[in-house]
Order: structure tokens, then C-alpha cells, then sequence
């Protein structure tokens, strides 16, 4: 992934339907809160980068123990 930001498809841990995410993968390792768009539950979103720029990114319900 560039230094600019981008936008990646993932599926919300709650309804399920695919949510479109802004990363900016140039500010390295993130963890925020984003509500989904369809069902407006929160969900915690770990974004990580590795040394050749690979972007992962794992979504979380925030209410899993």
C-alpha cells in the first residue's frame, strides 16, 4: 500500500454486512473505534503494517470478552 490513504472492504462482527474502511496506512499501527454504517454498533478495528507495507486489519465486537 502508497503512503496515501485508501479505503479497504471488511465485514462487520455484528450484522455481518461489508463496511467500507479510510485507512491511512502512512500513520503506522492503529486501534479506534468506528460505528458500523449499517447496523451502528461499535466496532473495534486494529490496523497493523508491516515492514514492506502489507496493510492487515481485524475487526472486534466491542462487547466480546
Amino acid at each position: 500500500m502508497s503512503g496515501t490513504p485508501d479505503f479497504l472492504v471488511a465485514r462487520c462482527p455484528y450484522c455481518g454486512e461489508p463496511i467500507e474502511l479510510f485507512v491511512d496506512a502512512s500513520a503506522g499501527a492503529q486501534d479506534y473505534v468506528e460505528d458500523c454504517a449499517v447496523c451502528c454498533r461499535p466496532v473495534e478495528i486494529s490496523l497493523r503494517v508491516s515492514g514492506d507495507g502489507v496493510v492487515s486489519i481485524a475487526l472486534r465486537r466491542d462487547d466480546d470478552a
